[in-house]
């Protein structure tokens, strides 16, 4: 790719932002800078070139580092060296935006990330919590799942960042050793996306979507997805292979046992509880395993809540399928709501689902959240309504990339 001397600017990198990017200012207009660290002065060329008709009238503009001037203590060799910044940025793979920096300090970032939403969105005096390690070593290794895309000329591979152009590269260091090698294995094939997964038995599926098969009319009834199981502690859940299920192999467990410990001695048997955005069941089985009794879990995936329905047979659970916002707005009174856990998707819950899990009454809810400026407006919105943030843990389950959970207890 090529570029004027007028769209490269040195930069002095200040902060770093949500998604992954970095902070800088340049005449007044605030710069997002990818493959940075707080503190450098990089070389970056901009994505919009400064000649551009509509460059002058924008707030801000986005940048990719071509060359660290003055590099922070904290920068190490990335991770993937595909990634590294001494490649073009055009051929660096995506996922893996935090590669460049120590772990330590990538928890750091994150936890500053998570403090400046707060900031802005929760209300005041609320702290962002430290973000706790997973795990010890060097933060790879923990992909069960990768999505990959083969391009028209049958190159497979990752997207490079921030774009929809296939790259080829030559490892995948944070996926599991069995997916790796089934990754680096793949021919090229149609032009789509191909899934890569391995569930807790060790075995690697892979599951091609072509462009053709989406693009052609439907017609009878497609083969079922293949099922696989996954355990927590000794409970086993099953899922569609393609399905949500926790990325890292040990998320699912960690954030089950925080939600465990939020709770604990909060669900009264007598009262009915909740389990929002339930997937194939896993918060539903807490609550039980805590002693409800009468137990609600809702999820918009009609396969999904068919798994739950299987995993969750052992105990006195309704698994419903609709989406929460419609669920709650015609929610009917089942008597005295004890406790809800909230796992919204990354945009959030929203405001409507806020107010009408309020209108629920509940003793306590535990909100589980994978993005911190949707989990910061939440929790405004529940601040609003009255409710005390209490407890608040994060948790590092996916090292060197920007993304991490936070897990809220909430009380009236």
């Amino acid at each position: 790719m090529t570029s004027s001397a007028a769209d490269v600017l040195e930069l002095d990198i200040t902060g770093i932002a949500h998604g992954g990017t970095f902070v800088a200012r340049h005449e007044g207009r605030v710069v997002f800078v990818s493959d940075a660290i707080p503190g450098e002065r990089v070389r970056a060329r901009l994505l919009t070139p400064a000649g551009a008709a509509d460059a002058e009238t924008r707030s801000f503009w986005r940048a990719e580092t071509v060359e660290v001037v003055e590099a922070s203590p904290h920068r190490r060799p990335h991770l993937w060296p595909e990634a590294d910044v001494s490649r073009d940025p055009a051929d660096r793979p995506g996922g893996a935006d935090l590669g460049h920096i120590e772990l330590g300090q990538q928890r750091v970032l994150k936890r500053q990330v998570l403090s400046e939403a707060f900031d802005r969105f929760a209300g005041a005096g609320l702290e962002a919590p430290e973000i706790e390690a997973v795990e010890s070593g060097d933060g790879a290794r923990w992909r069960t799942r990768v999505t990959l895309h083969v391009d028209d000329r049958g190159v497979v591979g990752p997207f490079a960042a921030r774009s929809h152009r296939v790259v080829p590269v030559g490892s995948y260091p944070l996926a599991r050793p069995a997916v790796e090698a089934a990754a680096l294995a793949l021919d090229g094939g149609e032009p789509g996306r191909i899934e890569l997964v391995e569930p807790t038995d060790g075995e690697v599926r892979v599951l091609r979507h072509p462009e053709s098969e989406r693009r052609a009319p439907r017609r009878g009834r497609r083969p079922a997805p293949e099922v696989v199981h996954e355990r927590v502690g000794d409970r086993v859940f099953q899922v569609d292979a393609g399905g949500f299920w926790q990325v890292h192999p040990r998320a699912a467990s960690v954030l089950d046992a925080a939600v465990y410990g939020l709770l604990d001695g909060r669900v009264d048997p007598g009262a009915t509880h909740y389990d929002l955005y339930g997937g194939v069941g896993l918060f539903a089985r807490t609550l039980a395993d805590l002693g409800g009794t009468d137990i609600v879990t809702v999820e918009s995936s009609r396969r999904a809540t068919e798994h739950a329905k299987v995993n969750l047979a052992p105990v006195e659970v309704s698994a419903v399928t609709a989406r929460v916002d419609r669920f709650l707005s015609g929610a009917s009174s089942r008597g005295r709501t004890g406790a809800v856990v909230l796992d919204p998707p990354r945009a959030g819950a929203g405001r409507a689902v806020v107010e009408g899990v309020h209108a629920l009454a509940p003793e306590a809810v535990v909100y589980v959240a994978c993005d911190p400026v949707a989990l910061a407006r939440d929790l405004g919105t529940f601040r609003e309504l009255g409710w005390r943030v209490g407890t608040l843990r994060g948790f590092d389950l996916f090292p060197h990339s920007h993304h991490f959970e936070v897990v809220a207890l909430l009380t009236r």
